[in-house]
């Protein structure tokens, strides 16, 4: 496939420096030299710095869990985009469900964000789902469609290489629940079909497109094989080595 797997791995509010580090180890002994999967590990704040000197030398890939849209400023508790880029930050993750759910962000909050990250040199992983309300009430194509469009508005087309969209089911989150992968299929399919509709066939054929919510090492291969899932936004099987390493070497099996 012309797309290159990404499997990233959100740590949430999980590990210390120390612990992080340790995990990084544990992970580049395994697949820190290989190239046909990108991998990234996003840590807490408080994690960047020593794991950005620990990925130093290696294939995986920094990312972290947000960012301010403001370049800076009296933001209380916020970081911008341009302090992540001086940890040598690669991928920020953008608009991830517990952001919306629990600090009221919007698809036009995270917008900005998006915006501000492109400006800054960093790859947003946009985050986008339905709860199981949603689904239930038939509404999933609608609401990954509007969030899609609103979150993207705007995007500059130049900078389309860089962006990275995750489809995470919130009723599959943490849940131990997840999508058949045939259900994957069909919202990735529609996501992809938007992004043609935004940016023309060429440039949403270049756009990754991953999978979240509850992926593991058992249904990763499955998941892997649709056609339209690039990778694969993983939150608690990434934090620990065996897991989050099985899960990128079913994602080697498949490329």
């Amino acid at each position: 496939m012309s797309r290159k797997y990404l499997i990233a791995g959100n740590w949430k509010m999980n590990k210390t420096a120390s612990e992080a580090v340790d995990l990084i180890e544990e992970i580049k002994s395994s697949v820190g030299d290989q190239t046909s999967v990108q991998v990234c590990v996003c840590p807490p704040f408080s994690s960047l710095s020593k794991s950005s000197e620990s990925v130093e030398q290696s294939e995986v890939l920094l990312g972290a869990q947000d960012m301010n849209a403001a370049q800076s400023g009296a933001y209380t508790g916020e970081i911008s985009a341009e302090m992540l880029r001086d940890l040598y930050v690669s991928f920020v993750i953008l608009g991830h469900s517990e952001r919306r759910q629990f600090f009221g962000e919007t698809n036009q909050i995270v917008n900005k964000k998006i915006h501000a990250a492109i400006e800054n040199n960093l790859k947003p992983i946009y985050c986008i789902g339905e709860t199981l309300d949603e689904r239930e009430a038939g509404k999933t194509l609608d609401i990954v469609r509007t969030q899609v469009r609103e979150g993207l508005e705007n995007f500059p087309t130049h900078s389309i290489e860089n962006l990275v969209i995750a489809y995470e089911p919130i009723w599959a989150i943490g849940t131990g629940k997840t999508a058949t992968d045939e259900m994957a299929q069909e919202v990735h399919a529609e996501i992809r079909k938007v992004l043609a509709e935004m940016f023309g066939d060429s440039a949403a054929n270049s756009i990754r497109i991953l999978y979240g919510g509850s992926m593991k090492p058992e249904n990763a291969a499955g998941l892997l094989a649709q056609k339209d899932v690039d990778g694969g936004l993983i939150g608690g099987a990434s934090l620990t080595s065996r897991a989050f390493v099985g899960i990128i070497e079913a994602a080697q099996s498949a490329y």
